[in-house]
């Protein structure tokens, strides 16, 4: 019986031990996870009310350090306005005791022409050299020497005296492209006023003052928008850098309207669809009687199509080859040139002509045929599966896929028999075709030199600012390939200053700057819109022969 009972004891202790062994490690992973979600919730609540611009990073990229308990750290938050660096540990305390960057100066009373430095410990750029004994900072493995937020100067600790904490901050090298938080503390107080004689204010007054704004589109390219939009707002003052996912451009725009006339400077970075989203917002300005205040614009192409950045010199597409500091460098040494705008309206055959006709404002191309079926069959694509299309090599691959289909398929055959051509009124023989695009610049489907094709025959040049289009025809989807690559030349309509297409029967696809749609019979109406003030930058084409030199 003894035996009988101490067996049961052990099987019972056996028990208990499976029962913690199992229980245990679960208690434990459950308490880690609800302590984990409560501190994530707490850090969220920082992040919501403090006036940082505070993000979490798993992994820092280069060597950082706590900027209140100074200890090494690996993952932890990082401001994005003022650079401040901080383990999860002491962010409360980091939020509580440093001031983030001011995009606005907090009432002094008159109005303040200048400002001291804006000085933060440690975590100083690689290769950055002391402001006093010109010698490199940040080489010591700790929290060590200091950067001012503002002209990102740096100092060491032992250079630092106390006349540097008091000295008036100059803007460092991009002085001309910031808004000061005092020039923006004293407009607030005019306006308050109902004063508006900006002119003597510093720096309106000032003749070599050309104030950026950005306009960032983070659903452009990859994810680069939103990497962009911190190194811009470390860079200028915060309040000058939109995020256009949650700011309208017209209501971005209106920044201007504070600013000097014909000086300010806007830099959109983005794909083409995005630019001609900013050039609509600025044609609204013009109808509101604020033609004065209008900006040029300069582009950072983000997105799969950039003809018009390429076009305009800005490079086909950004990778984050070039440093934002280089960027800016651009955007002032930049040159104005005009952009014609055109505005295409598509009137559909019958139903009486009640319905309203569809108008769009073209800024590269219009296309009927093949190049817009490729377009159509990428869009109907990307609308089912968003995620896959965030990269521009597969978006081009994809493009790719479509134009090799088309090839076997002919989709656009006998182009010529369903259309009738006008150009400034004169009824054009067209020859045998698939497809015809209506260009305003120089460059087409991602990097082509469309109008000039091989550049072996005279012809007259493509410009963007001569109130002309250009009229061509292909043959197909192959004949794109080999335009494209310079084996073949497009068949050359013409130019003109208007264009009327009529599409006699069936259904064709047509695009206007990368939108398609498919259109059934219909006429097309190209006239000139208005003409938009553009930068140009010099020597930033794919195409490196002379072909390049056109655009300007």
């Amino acid at each position: 019986g003894s035996g009988d009972a101490s067996r049961a004891v052990a099987d019972w202790r056996l028990a208990v031990w499976t029962l913690c062994s199992v229980l245990l490690p679960v208690l434990i992973t459950a308490w880690c996870s609800f302590q984990r979600s409560r501190r994530q919730l707490l850090i969220r609540d920082i992040f919501r009310k403090s006036k940082h611009d505070w993000h979490y990073t798993d992994l820092f990229g280069q060597p950082s350090y706590c900027c209140v308990c100074a200890q090494h750290i690996l993952r932890g938050a990082f401001c994005g306005c003022c650079g401040l660096r901080v383990s999860e540990s002491c962010l409360k305390k980091a939020d509580q005791r440093f001031l983030c960057k001011e995009i606005m100066m907090r009432g002094t009373g008159g109005a303040p022409s200048s400002m001291p430095h804006h000085w933060i410990r440690g975590n100083v750029p690689l290769c950055s050299c002391c402001m006093v004994c010109k010698q490199q900072c940040g080489t010591q493995p700790k929290l060590c020497d200091y950067r001012c937020v503002w002209c990102q100067c740096t100092v060491h600790d032992e250079c630092m005296v106390d006349c540097l904490r008091t000295e008036d901050c100059t803007f460092g090298e991009f002085k001309d492209l910031i808004i000061p938080p005092y020039y923006l503390s004293t407009i607030n107080q005019m306006r308050k006023e109902k004063r508006t004689n900006y002119e003597k204010v510093v720096p309106y007054c000032r003749k070599q003052w050309m104030p950026v704004i950005v306009l960032a589109n983070t659903r452009s390219g990859n994810n680069m928008g939103e990497t962009l939009l911190g190194e811009f707002k470390m860079l200028l003052n915060p309040v000058q850098v939109f995020d256009l996912s949650k700011i309208a451009p017209a209501k971005a725009l209106q920044l201007c309207t504070l600013l000097p006339c014909n000086a300010v400077r806007v830099l959109v970075c983005g794909g083409d669809g995005t630019v001609g989203w900013v050039l609509d917002a600025i044609d609204e300005m013009k109808i509101k009687g604020q033609e004065r205040y209008i900006p040029q614009v300069a582009v950072l192409p983000l997105g799969t199509g950039n003809d018009l950045s390429n076009t305009l010199g800005w490079g086909a597409g950004y990778a984050g080859e070039v440093p934002v500091e280089q960027i800016l460098r651009n955007v002032m040494e930049a040159d104005g040139v005009k952009l014609d705008r055109w505005k295409v309206q598509v009137t559909n055959k019958g139903y009486y002509n009640l319905r309203k006709p569809k108008v769009f404002t073209m800024n590269n191309y219009f296309s009927i045929g093949p190049d817009a079926l490729m377009a159509l069959n990428f869009h109907a694509h990307r609308e089912k599966t968003p995620s896959l299309f965030s990269s521009r090599i597969i978006n081009k691959a994809v493009y790719f896929f479509y134009g090799t289909k088309d090839c076997l398929v002919q989709e656009c055959k006998d182009l010529n028999k369903k259309v009738e051509l006008e150009l400034d009124g004169e009824r054009i023989e067209l020859p045998n075709l698939e497809g015809i695009i209506v260009l305003n610049i120089g460059y087409w489907g991602g990097g082509c030199r469309l109008w000039e094709g091989m550049g072996d025959e005279p012809y007259p040049l493509a410009r963007h600012d001569d109130g002309l289009l250009e009229v061509v025809g292909v043959h197909g989807s192959f004949h794109c390939a080999q335009i494209q690559v310079k084996l073949a030349n497009p068949v050359r309509l013409g130019q003109a200053h208007t264009v009327r297409l009529i599409l006699k029967s069936s259904k064709m696809p047509m695009q206007v700057d990368g939108e398609p749609w498919a259109q059934g019979p219909c006429t097309v109406t190209i006239t000139h819109k208005t003409r938009a003030l553009m930068l140009y930058h010099s020597g930033e084409q794919t195409d490196d022969d002379d072909a390049s030199s056109l655009s300007e």
